[in-house]
Order: C-alpha cells, then structure tokens, then sequence
C-alpha cells in the first residue's frame, strides 16, 4: 500500500503554510533575520515541537512564524512545501496562510503574498503542481480585526480564491464571524472554517447555517448528532481531516479510535490533509499509511480518499475529472 500511496496523485487541501516550518528552516532564518529563539541548536527546536493541547501547540506555531520576516522567507517556506509535494506526487494544494500572524508583527500583508505567490507560481511552472491561496482569519482576534484583514487583501483578490477561519475554537464560535463571512462573500471569496474539532458538533452547524461555508475544515465531531451527519452525507458537504494532527493534539486519543473510515463507509465526503505537518509527525502520505497501518485502510478506501480529494477541490469539473481518472485506473 505504501508504493500506491506514493504511486496515486492526490490533493491536499487543508494546510497551513506556516505549520510546514521544520525546525532546520527556523532555525536557519532566525540566524539569518537575527530573531532570538529560546533554542541553542536544531535539536531543541524538534524537543520544542512537542505539546499537549491545541493552544501550547499555537503558542509553539506563533512563536515560530516570529522568524519570518521577509518575503524570501515566506518564499522559502512555501518552496519548501512544495518540494515535499513533489516528492509525494501531491499535484492539486489548496493552502491556507495567516496574516494576522504576520502584519500583527508589523510584517506588511504584501510581503506575505508576494513571497508565498512566487512560489506558487514557480510550482505550477517547474513542479506541475496546481494550487489555490485560502485566506484564514485567526478566530481568538476580534471580528473587527478580521474585516481590516479582509480589507487588506481586496487588492490581491486575483491570487486569494477564499477566506478560512482557523486557531483556538473554545470560546471563539463560528457566530463571532458571521458579517466578516458574509462580506467575504461579497466579494466573491469561497467560504470554508474549522469546525467541529475542539468544539463539538455544534460548531459545524453554525458554521454551516451562520457562515455559510462550502467546505469543513477538521469536522470530525460530527458524529456525535445524527441529523448532521445525515445532512453531511446528502449534501456532500466536505470535510477535511487531518489524521495524525488529530491525535497529536488529542482530539482523537489513538489513531486506532479514529473516525475518519467509519465517515466515508457511511458516504460522507471525507478527506485525509496533514495540517501542520512540521508540527504533526508527517505530511500527506504519512497521513494516509498511518490509517493503513492503525485502521487497515484497504485499497477501495484508499482511492475514495484520493478521489474525495479532488472532488472536495475548487477546482473545474474538468480538472477534477482529468485526475479522478487516473486514481481510477
């Protein structure tokens, strides 16, 4: 199974770009920016990457975006991710970044984009790989900071296809964004939130009916209300999950116990993403041996997984239909 995982071309569309900062990388550019970091050499920055909870996972994520600085950073960062998508047969991403993470730091929100387009761009040309740029509003900020950060990209609307909504959900609610969203909207940004991970399954609802989002990121508390997931599966809603951040971050207490094959056996549109992947133990292709591995993912599973993966894109139909073809045969 691990030589047709790696064989399949797959998608991958939760991902934040900042979660793909391997300890070398920080390390290298807070020499480089003379950025003072706690750490003394590469080896205590991989102790560092090591937590118990969502938020001393964010205090580790913030933390080290401190080191970007420049758009050679953010251009070296999202190379980097990109490489390891080649490596990986990863041919569609759909990335998230955070700007708030960056122009909270004095980082103007141009510097961000321009370093992370120009490796996009030289992907698509060198690497063959397709991608789209999510906007993510970080949800422990206030609403009025989000609409300053929606007003920031409206000048970059060609490069951005929609806006997400990501950090601690405890006490931050998909209803403290609900004008943000619908003014995103306007301006013909594609809508998707974290939902349904920390917070329960009422999360998801919100998101859905108060958002209006098209996709979810993470989800995986949908189970615990019925009606929701009936209303998952009729509408084909997508949900990305992230195997191994999940267990990482103890939503789900062992890879064994996780949900994510029972979903799609129940005909849920269901992915497989590494979210933070630097962070989590493995990118995509970990993500899907670990299931392999703990749940005995067979190959049927496998290729609905892939083939989910591009069907939950925002890519054209005809795109999507280009590659489902050859998980296919």
């Amino acid at each position: 199974m691990k030589k047709l995982i790696q064989k399949l071309p797959k998608a991958e569309l939760h991902l934040h770009i900042e979660g793909t900062l391997e300890p070398e990388l920080m390390f290298r550019l807070a020499k480089k920016n003379s950025i003072e970091i706690p750490y003394k050499n590469i080896e205590e920055v991989k102790k560092a990457y090591s937590f118990n909870s969502l938020q001393s996972f964010l205090d580790i994520y913030y933390g080290g975006a401190n080191v970007l600085i420049d758009e050679s950073d953010f251009f070296d960062l999202t190379w980097e991710y990109l490489l390891t998508c080649k490596a990986q047969n990863i041919v569609h991403v759909e990335i998230m970044f955070d700007p708030q993470s960056h122009t909270k730091r004095g980082i103007k929100f141009e510097t961000v984009i321009n370093g992370i387009t120009k490796a996009l761009e030289r992907a698509k040309n060198e690497l063959g790989i397709s991608s789209f740029l999510i906007m993510s509003f970080l949800r422990h900020l206030s609403q009025e900071e989000a609409f300053e950060t929606l007003r920031e990209s409206l000048p970059y609307k060609a490069h951005i296809i929609g806006v997400g909504l990501d950090s601690n959900e405890l006490g931050n609610p998909p209803s403290k964004f609900k004008e943000v969203f619908e003014a995103a909207k306007k301006e013909g940004y594609k809508l998707v939130a974290h939902a349904g991970e920390e917070g329960d399954s009422s999360t998801i609802w919100q998101a859905l009916n108060l958002l209006h989002v098209e996709r979810i990121d993470h989800g995986i508390r949908c189970d615990e209300d019925e009606k929701l997931v009936q209303f998952l599966k009729e509408k084909q809603i997508p949900l990305t999950l992230c195997p191994l951040s999940n267990v990482k971050l103890r939503a789900v207490k062992d890879m064994k116990h996780h949900n994510i094959l029972k979903l799609l056996n129940a005909g849920l549109m269901v992915t497989v993403n590494s979210d933070d992947p630097a962070y989590f133990g493995g990118y995509l292709n970990e993500n899907y041996e670990a299931l392999v591995e703990s749940l005995d993912m067979n190959e049927d599973e496998l290729r609905k997984l892939i083939q989910n993966s591009f069907d939950a894109s925002f890519l054209s139909e005809e795109k999507k239909r280009k590659w489902i073809k050859k998980i296919k045969n």
